[in-house]
């Protein structure tokens, strides 16, 4: 199968697996949150539930890295979204029981699917062209849009299914995401053949699988492209999570109903995936680093306008988070596709696998802070030191404007 078509049915595959993994885990991030916060009757404790999960990424992306080095990315990608399934087990155990440590266990787990998540959009750019990078790891990105919209509207009648079966409302999202999240992991044994990342390194295979983690970070710092490039993922990564964990919580604080919750969080899941492909093209037409400038004015406008906004202003928080979720959107895959193509082929896995690491640990630090501000603070408080390291990226990102683009970018940096 020439390579054209392959990428073409690559795409597709990722793109129905990020459909299926979305609806599972989106819809867990507020009911997540709630249920720890009900469990422990404490808002401070409630960001624990994204953390965890963060946590659960960033731990399970070297070992997927590895996997995906050994034996490429179906058999990556299928172990973490497995893992994801017996996590939401232990989440509905947890939940059912009021046992914060089987509950966190499960949020752990699930984040090693968000972790598969992260890796299928690399995976769609192994048979990629330069000209075509960014759009095709955009693609497998939107992918998510349909599912991660969804599963967070789902909550109201996941909630009745869980109280049908005699469980507490908030876990019926967790048993949303075993069965999606399980279709998820067959779709990608069954389909992703011949395995992308085993065709693009056949060559270089032996040498791919001796590019470790620790070399592979040596290589990033002292690859100032490849250095800047995971810090605007992680930064921007760390914004997203510390505002998006704390807004439900901040709303229920006037008793605002689960739909309502469930309707801002996916308007944010939208600004996260749906103009993906948008991001892709720009990114590959007016080079990275200025969709990473892009991106980073956009979050800093969406924690103005979310600071301001009222916990019962749905309407107000729902554009502040869709510009959070569209200036992640723009770090993301911009700074995604530099790293890719700053890093040299025997560290491409590894290098991947440590910008996962990074942006996990990241986001989890980041979620566990967002909930002792709000519990000492305010919400408002949050959304100004979520703009803080942001703030520190664009100022880096300065030093880049003489950065050289690929010949086919158009520079327009001042």
């Amino acid at each position: 199968m020439p390579n054209t078509q392959l990428q073409i049915k690559v795409v597709k595959t990722l793109a129905t697996a990020q459909v299926l993994s979305g609806v599972g885990v989106a819809g867990t991030v507020a009911a997540g949150s709630l249920l720890v916060s009900s469990i422990t009757d404490s808002e401070t404790l409630a960001g624990l539930a994204q953390t965890s999960a963060v946590l659960g990424a960033a731990a399970l992306a070297l070992p997927l890295a590895r996997l995906t080095a050994k034996g490429g990315r179906r058999l990556a990608l299928a172990v973490g979204y497995i893992a994801g399934v017996i996590g939401s087990i232990f989440a509905i155990t947890g939940g059912a029981q009021r046992d914060i440590f089987l509950m966190l266990i499960g949020t752990f787990l699930v984040g090693a699917a968000s972790a598969a998540g992260y890796q299928a959009r690399f995976a769609a750019i192994d048979l990629a062209t330069t000209e075509t990078r960014a759009k095709q790891l955009s693609f497998v990105v939107w992918g998510s849009t349909i599912g991660a919209v969804t599963g967070p509207n789902l909550m109201e009648p996941a909630g009745n299914l869980a109280e049908g079966f005699g469980l507490p409302r908030l876990v019926g999202p967790y048993m949303i995401s075993a069965v999606t999240l399980l279709c998820a992991s067959v779709v990608i044994l069954i389909f992703l053949r011949p395995d992308p990342y085993l065709i693009a390194n056949k060559e270089n295979l032996e040498t791919s699988k001796k590019g470790s983690t620790k070399l592979a970070l040596q290589h990033i710092g002292n690859n100032p492209k490849a250095l800047f490039a995971i810090l605007a993922i992680a930064i921007g990564h760390v914004a997203m999570v510390s505002v998006m964990v704390m807004t439900p919580v901040h709303m229920a604080h006037v008793d605002v109903s689960l739909t309502i919750i469930g309707l801002v969080i996916s308007v944010h899941v939208l600004g996260m995936y749906a103009f993906s492909p948008l991001v892709g093209s720009l990114s590959d037409r007016f080079g990275r680093v200025r969709i990473i400038q892009i991106g980073i004015l956009t979050l800093l406008l969406s924690t103005i306008i979310s600071g301001k906004a009222q916990a019962d202003d749905a309407y107000t928080l729902g554009v502040g988070l869709f510009l959070l979720g569209l200036g992640w959107s723009c770090t993301l895959i911009a700074g995604s596709t530099l790293l890719s193509e700053s890093v040299s082929a025997e560290f491409k896995a590894s290098s991947q696998g440590a910008s996962d690491l990074v942006m996990n640990l990241a986001g989890a630090g980041g979620g566990a802070i967002a909930g002792v501000i709000i519990g000492t603070l305010s919400y408002g408080w949050l959304c100004l030191a979520a703009a803080l390291p942001v703030l520190a990226l664009g100022v880096m990102s300065l030093k880049f404007k003489s950065m050289p683009q690929a010949s086919n970018k158009i520079n327009l940096l001042p």
